[in-house]
Parts: structure tokens; sequence; C-alpha cells
């Protein structure tokens, strides 16, 4: 009798460090990145479940009003620019001759040292947005204050620098985010804005091939695209001419983040 009752207490003792590993490991659980399930078929990419919280919180990826199956067909072109190389000057080059508008979410070391390449965006008609000053993961921070420290501390810089009010849409960096990441940017006037298509263009030391990214790009078309490019890639800045006359040609017109996030 005794010996059951002291196997009895030892499966307890076990079930319940079982438990507490595995509380444990729930509450490490790193955060959700940004992620959707593209396809070739030229439809909007399915959202996973667990993140369909987006539109509580001002947040998008996708213009829903311009789906399959619309008539007009429409794509907002996005960059994430943290410093310029020579490539982003040759994007905005190819992007007013093409007269195509676009958002640039940039960090405070563009504004820094790349002060008029910044303010020639804003001049020529594109949106300038916050993408925190430096590149943080913002799941990190522990409250709202923290949140708005980082995304104001930006703010003012562009404030000093080019003499403007930075729009009020925001990236996290790295796709990184979190329910109450995006509770408090919609607390602080944000609209968060992720994509439905991006890819690998981010290396400088590895590049994709020209035809490999055309291919790529074009292949995974549909229709209310927030298609995500970063303008340091040297083959983003060879193709992207080839890459809007095949869009516009495709029947495609470039749309604003402001039309987007229109309710």
């Amino acid at each position: 009798m005794k010996k059951n009752i002291r196997l009895l207490s030892g499966l307890v003792t076990l079930l319940l460090l079982l438990s507490a590993v595995v509380i444990t490991v729930g509450a490490h659980r790193p955060p959700p990145g940004w992620y959707v399930k593209r396809n070739r078929e030229h439809k909007q990419p399915t959202l996973d479940h667990n993140l369909e919280m987006l539109e509580q919180y001002d947040a998008y990826y996708i213009d829903k009003k311009h789906g399959d199956d619309a008539k007009e067909k429409v794509i907002y072109l996005t960059f994430d620019a943290g410093y310029e190389n020579g490539n982003v000057s040759k994007i905005l080059d190819v992007l007013k001759k093409e007269e195509v508008p676009a958002a640039f979410f940039v960090l405070d070391q563009i504004i820094l040292h790349d002060t008029e390449l910044v303010r020639r965006m804003e001049k020529e008609g594109h949106l300038v947005c916050n993408h925190t000053k430096n590149h943080r993961d913002v799941t990190t921070c522990k409250s709202k204050e923290e949140l708005a420290e980082e995304l104001s501390a930006l703010e003012a810089l562009y404030r000093e620098k080019i003499g403007k009010e930075m729009t009020k849409y925001f990236r996290p960096p790295e796709g990184k985010f979190n329910e109450q990441t995006l509770k408090w940017a919609s607390e602080l006037g944000y609209k968060t804005v992720f994509w439905s298509f991006a890819y690998a263009d981010w290396d400088n030391q590895r590049q994709p091939a020209r035809d490999k990214a055309m291919s790529i790009i074009l292949d995974n078309t549909h229709n209310g695209e927030v298609m995500l490019l970063h303008p340091t890639s040297k083959t983003n800045a060879e193709i992207l001419s080839d890459v809007i006359l095949a869009l516009k040609n495709d029947g495609y017109r470039f749309g604003t983040l402001d039309e987007l996030t229109a309710k």
C-alpha cells in the first residue's frame, strides 16, 4: 500500500514538473513574425488564422477592396530604406520617370546621413514612414510609452532635418510584432503596414540574378498587393523599370497607402 502511495506521489510530482516545463516554454515562445502563404495563381495570399487580429488594430497587409475578382487592378509599392548605397537614388529616378508613387519606411541613419535623399522622397510625392529609430524589435518594448519613444524619436529627427511631419504609417522591423504592439501602435495613432509580397533581396552580398528576381516578382503579383522591396538592392535598382512596365502592361496601376487604408 505504501509502495503504491509513493509511486502515485512520484507520478504526481512528475506531472507537475512536466506542466511547469510546458508553461515555461509557452511563456518564452518567440513572438510571431509576419508572413503570408504565397501562391503562383495571381490570387491574394492566405493569412494564418493566428494573425487575423490585424483588422482590430488598424493593421494592413493587402487591399481587400481590390480582391481577386475586382475589375480594377492596383498594387502598392513600399520600400524599407535604412541607408543609401547608390541604389536608393536610382530607385527614385525610376519612380520619377514612370510617375509611380511609393512609401519609404526609413530609419534614423538615412535621415541623418542622406538628408537630401529623404527630402527628395517627400518632394517627389512619396510617403516617408516610420520604421523605428534604430530598427528595433518592438516586441521588446515593455510599455506603450517605450514604443512611443522609439517612434517619436524618429519623427522628431525627421521634423528637425526635413522640416515636415512624418506620416503615421509604421512597419515593424523584420516584421516582428505581437498583438500588444499592434494595440499600442493603434492607440498612438499609427496604422501598421505589413506586406503581401516580399522576397530575399536584402543581402547585398547575395543578390538574386536579374531574371530570377523578375520571375519571382511577376509570378506572384496579385490584386491589392502590398509589395515590399529593399531599395539598397542592386538587382531591384536594375529591374524596377522593367517590373513597373510589365505591371502597367498587365493592367495594374499604383496606389498610395492613403488609399489602401481608407475605410
